[in-house]
């Protein structure tokens, strides 16, 4: 099952109050990504948020159709309440307000998979 990685250019010195920004965010919504017709495309199984210096970065692990995940985030209360608090701490300000804006934020912040690998495979590029 793939992950990918979107990153977040933050001011350096506020890890902890970027801790409590995600400590405190509520629950998704819903893990279930489906496509205009209501079907099953992605589902999320988890993520992960790591900060170091200027750098915050957020694992996803998701099965299915990847392309609709920033669709499906961006309709996520979850998604906008954390946009909402992490401002004061980006280094760069960005347009996450609208799914278009949130769209292009997913897709230009992704960064590029170079090889995945799980205990039962050998390391696949991308």
């Amino acid at each position: 099952m793939p992950y990918a990685m979107i990153t977040f250019r933050v001011r350096p010195g506020h890890e902890d109050e970027l801790a409590q920004v995600f400590a405190d965010a509520p629950a998704l919504e819903s893990p279930v990504v489906t496509d205009e017709h209501g079907d099953q495309t992605a589902r999320l199984l988890g993520t992960g948020v790591f900060v170091k210096d200027d750098v915050l970065v957020r694992l996803v692990h998701y099965e299915g159709d990847f392309a609709g995940i920033a669709r499906h985030l961006a309709a996520q209360r979850h998604v906008h309440v954390i946009e909402d608090r992490i401002k004061p701490y980006l280094a760069d300000p960005r347009a996450t307000g609208t799914a278009d804006g949130f769209a292009a934020f997913f897709r230009d912040a992704t960064m590029r998979c170079l090889t995945q690998s799980t205990g039962q495979t050998h390391p696949t590029p991308l």
